[in-house]
């Protein structure tokens, strides 16, 4: 795809997507930018934050879709690695916020309200701002969005409880969350992350490095998509949960549900859902670098192998440990990334994935849903008055 003019992929209705996923190591790039860019207004806000609470702030990161699954992908990681004596971070879906706020939300924590949006039109991604800001006593709101223009950047402007923080050039056109998933994703990191801007900047270089190599090797990923295959599954450990969750969205989307999709943990599958896997099942799984976390990894991808129960088994990689001896996409010769930051081009590999499947079962990557079913910005949904 990667290697064709702009004429055959209009042909094949797929150029959007194409260049949107191609883009995205430049826009990590700028991502680090807008990170420095903002870096004094990103403390400020902070500082104002951590004055609500005597104790930890509740960071909530909220997004519907695909943008939900940002904070599912992030928040792992900076449990990890992030200040937990001042944060206490977790993700929460504004469907859920929106829905059942007494079920997710407490009035008495102090708290940021992180919200992921690509437009920010989404009614969800608005009603939770004012759900949360009628229930919870001491609340601030980070916005990170994509879209200038869109209302939560616009009515977000002049509110003194709020920074919005805009990713324009991800804003995809397309059907289908690239770009700006993996740079929401990115930029949140890096203002939670405690590690020096230095070795953030040399952590996202290389990110960028790799997917560029990920454009390079897609030969590679066409290979494993070359049977007769009707299901794909996605695994992963730690934040690469919240990643296999997107990564099947990705073919559910862009395939409008001819192929069959399912995710998982890598240790939760073998609790029901490893039925789903016939011999007409590719099976990717996302290998952490975390070398306790890894054992469970390779544990699954040599046990679905070894029941020889899948069409192929594939190990998405880093050569930063113990390897899956079977079929993989490695990333070799480089330092092994911190979760967050091999995120990006482990994503790009699941992107590339659905992009091909999409031509592979005669769909318009850029345009999935025909029949409208589905839309980029949500449509009928009715927000329904919320009393705290």
């Amino acid at each position: 795809m990667f290697e064709k003019d702009i004429e055959e992929l209009k042909a094949l209705g797929a150029d959007i997507t194409t260049g949107e996923i191609l883009q995205q190591p430049d826009l990590w790039e700028d991502s680090f930018q807008i990170y420095t860019d903002n870096k004094e207004a990103i403390e400020a806000f902070l500082a104002s934050a951590k004055a609500m609470a005597d104790g930890r702030v509740s960071v909530i990161f909220t997004g519907a879709g695909t943008s939900d699954y940002v904070g599912d992908t992030v928040a792992p990681y900076l449990r990890h690695v992030g200040d937990t004596g001042a944060y206490d971070f977790k993700p929460i879906a504004t469907t859920d916020i929106v829905s059942a706020p007494r079920d997710f939300l407490r009035p008495e924590d102090p708290t940021i309200l992180v919200s992921f949006a690509r437009s920010g039109n989404s009614p969800e991604s608005l009603a939770a701002v004012e759900v949360a800001r009628a229930y919870v006593n001491d609340i601030k709101f980070l916005n990170i969005t994509c879209a200038p223009e869109g209302r939560l950047a616009v009515e977000s402007a002049d509110d003194p409880d709020a920074l919005t923080l805009l990713i324009p050039r991800a804003n995809d056109k397309g059907f289908a969350m690239t770009g700006s998933y993996s740079c929401m994703a990115l930029l949140s990191t890096l203002i939670f992350d405690p590690a020096s801007d230095e070795e953030k900047r040399g952590w996202v270089e290389q990110a960028a490095a790799m997917g560029r190599e990920v454009v390079e090797r897609e030969s590679e990923i066409a290979a494993y998509l070359a049977g007769d295959f009707n299901r794909v599954t996605y695994l992963g450990s730690g934040a690469y949960v919240g990643l296999a969750q997107e990564a099947q969205l990705k073919i559910l989307e862009l395939a409008h549900g001819l192929v069959a999709t399912s995710w998982d943990s890598c240790m939760g599958y073998r609790h029901g859902p490893k039925s789903f896997v016939d011999d007409k099942t590719l099976v990717f799984v996302f290998v952490n670098n975390d070398a306790y976390t890894r054992q469970y990894d390779l544990d699954i991808l040599n046990e679905i192998a070894g029941d020889e129960i899948a069409q192929k088994t594939i190990a998405v990689q880093q050569d930063a440990g113990e390897l899956f001896c079977g079929e993989s996409f490695t990333f070799a010769g480089r330092p092994a990334l911190p979760e967050a930051y091999l995120a990006l081009p482990f994503v790009m590999v699941a992107q590339v994935v659905s992009l091909l499947n999409s031509v592979r079962v005669g769909n318009t990557p850029d345009t999935p849903s025909p029949t409208g079913t589905v839309n980029r910005v949500v449509k009928g949904v009715i927000i329904h008055p919320f009393e705290a």
